[in-house]
């Protein structure tokens, strides 16, 4: 058996390092911890609804996700992510199936997340994120 280079290794820890954001999110979204999930991104990072003006920087996005978060429960089952990287930026597509009670209303959906992410001082982070909801309807 062959030892494994020092570049596999990187590449390796990384693609576990960026596979963790998308697990870590969805964990924070489940608890409603704005913070935890707001964390994840630069401090320039962005969030695409899809269906509204993106959220942009760490302070609109703390403001957006808590009022979403006392309005809202969404639990987000993420699953199949696929990433690419080069050097400390990184793409990447993570699968989502959801279940949520939005506007009183008890909702199923499924879609994806197309995400871009960069290697911070704190480690990667989201620098993009666009959510693309399939379908979304109520049960």
């Amino acid at each position: 058996m062959s030892d494994i280079s020092n570049d596999e290794l990187r590449r390796l820890s990384d693609l576990e390092d960026i596979r963790d954001l998308a697990r870590r999110y969805a964990h924070y979204v489940w608890l409603r911890d704005a913070d935890g999930a707001i964390d994840l991104f630069a401090d320039d990072g962005e969030m695409d609804m899809g269906d509204r003006p993106s959220i942009i920087g760490r302070e609109a996005l703390q403001t957006s996700y808590r009022e979403v978060f006392e309005a809202s429960v969404f639990l987000p089952f993420v699953h199949g992510h696929v990433v690419d990287i080069d050097g400390d930026k990184a793409t990447g597509t993570v699968y989502l199936d959801l279940r949520s009670t939005d506007d009183g209303k008890s909702m199923t959906g499924h879609g994806y997340y197309n995400d871009r992410y960069t290697r911070t001082d704190k480690g990667w982070k989201f620098a993009y994120r666009k959510l693309t909801l399939v379908e979304y309807r109520e049960i």
